[in-house]
């Protein structure tokens, strides 16, 4: 994962440097410090699937091209085999698989993902992006939190929520895999 991590922090890099925009504008546009946008851009964290969307957005560029370095060139389907989608981690052991990363222009980004275990008194860290997200539990419980609004998911729940808002979950019985869908 760290390889990975590398060189999708060097085409951002690049990508930004080519248009011209500050690493202090992306971090504003991201809404992090530009402390922490440094640690994303030279690799030394995993830059989490929301941000990344974001950073995508602003570049210009399909989500695809920053996690593969390919562009997107599938305009009618594309067919991502189980366990094939290009991934980044967001915390230690947190997940996410991009279902979409081959699909050109895609109005919203598909994710498997996949959470492990947390301590029953972990906090559940929160954060906020654009747009509206949709959740559907595959595997394990997870308990989700919006704003301070908790809810306990199994197999077959959903969610939809404005993600926006402060949001975080946990799994809470064992691994947990869900397929979050994000709005762009």
């Amino acid at each position: 994962m760290r390889e990975n991590a590398r060189d999708i922090a060097q085409r951002i890099k690049g990508l930004r440097e080519d248009m011209g925009i500050s690493a202090a504008e992306m971090a504003g546009h991201v809404r992090i410090s530009p402390e922490q946008y440094a640690r994303y851009e030279s690799a030394a964290e995993d830059i989490p699937a929301s941000e990344l969307s974001e950073v995508a957005t602003r570049l210009n560029v399909d989500l695809g091209l920053l996690l593969t370095g390919d562009t997107p060139k599938m305009s009618l389907f594309a067919v991502t085999r189980a366990g094939t989608g290009p991934g980044v981690e967001r915390r230690k052991g947190y997940r996410y698989e991009n279902l979409a990363a081959p699909f050109k222009g895609a109005k919203f980004e598909p994710f498997v993902v996949s959470l492990p275990e947390a301590a029953p008194d972990a906090p559940i860290p929160q954060n906020a992006h654009p747009g509206q997200e949709f959740n559907y539990m595959l595997q394990g419980r997870m308990l989700l939190k919006i704003r301070e609004n908790e809810f306990e998911l199994g197999p077959g729940d959903s969610v939809i929520f404005d993600a926006s808002k402060p949001h975080g979950m946990k799994a809470v019985s064992g691994p947990v895999k869900f397929l979050a869908i994000i709005t762009v």
